[in-house]
């Protein structure tokens, strides 16, 4: 209400300060015609400069933001991968049956276009493989996430996060991932169904780190090739990564 009052009062302080003006000029040069025209004119322009103002330039300007933010938050998910996202694509890949498969899709080379990354992202969003989750190490997996801990809070505390939400989707399924099992006082000789409920959690952080890991590794492909270079080695879906340039 408070915010409605002060417009109000500075719309009818302007007007005010325009009417005085106007009649000061009147007082003085006695010429109504000489101002109704320029008032006239003033007013015909009036919608392009809006136009200009509010639409071209604020898109604009908006645009920039936008492109910084965006710029921001890749440095955010790109510190998530080198501390977390590499390695659960590495360790979770052994809880599938299809891993072959995977592998094959997802095996990024220096040559994919940016239709390889869509066929292998759209792949990624379709893919319905259930994880055996007897077929990895979980206390393993549970020391890690308990390690990350601190780091996947800190990430989650990112401001920048607001602007992409499939991102902040990925961060929650793995918070809770590790979450769920520190909670447990052991992750061995646990019931089938609580299994069950495990390798759901382990589904969904594995669809959507798939997905996200394609698109952060196409925006490399563009925008930092030597980066991209030294993924396009090293990652899980080929038969022997190596950091190592032959």
């Amino acid at each position: 209400m408070r915010r409605h009052t002060t417009i109000f009062i500075l719309a009818a302080v302007f007007i005010a300060t325009s009417v005085l003006l106007y009649l000061f000029h009147f007082l003085i040069f006695k010429d109504p015609h000489h101002i109704f025209i320029y008032m006239l004119g003033d007013l015909a322009f009036l919608p392009l400069e809006v136009f200009l103002v509010v639409v071209v330039i604020e898109r604009i300007l908006a645009h920039r933001e936008q492109q910084a933010t965006l710029k921001k938050l890749n440095m955010v998910i790109g510190a998530f991968f080198s501390e977390v996202g590499n390695e659960l694509l590495g360790r979770l890949l052994g809880c599938f049956e299809k891993t072959g498969e995977i592998c094959q899709c997802l095996a990024v080379k220096g040559s994919w276009s940016h239709a390889d990354f869509n066929r292998a992202i759209t792949w990624a969003h379709g893919f319905e493989g259930s994880p055996d989750v007897t077929r990895i190490d979980l206390q393993s997996l549970r020391m890690f996430l308990i390690q990350k801990r601190q780091f996947l809070l800190a990430l989650l505390e990112n401001p920048n996060l607001l602007e992409h939400e499939r991102f902040t989707d990925l961060l929650w399924a793995v918070f809770h991932l590790s979450e769920e099992l520190e909670l447990r006082p052991s992750v061995n000789d646990l019931p089938a169904a609580d299994l069950r409920h495990i390798s759901g959690d382990i589904k969904r952080v594995y669809h959507l780190l798939v997905a996200e890991w394609l698109y952060y590794v196409e925006h490399l492909k563009a925008k930092y090739p030597f980066l991209f270079s030294l993924v396009a080695r090293t990652h899980p879906f080929q038969e022997h990564p190596s950091p190592v340039v032959n």
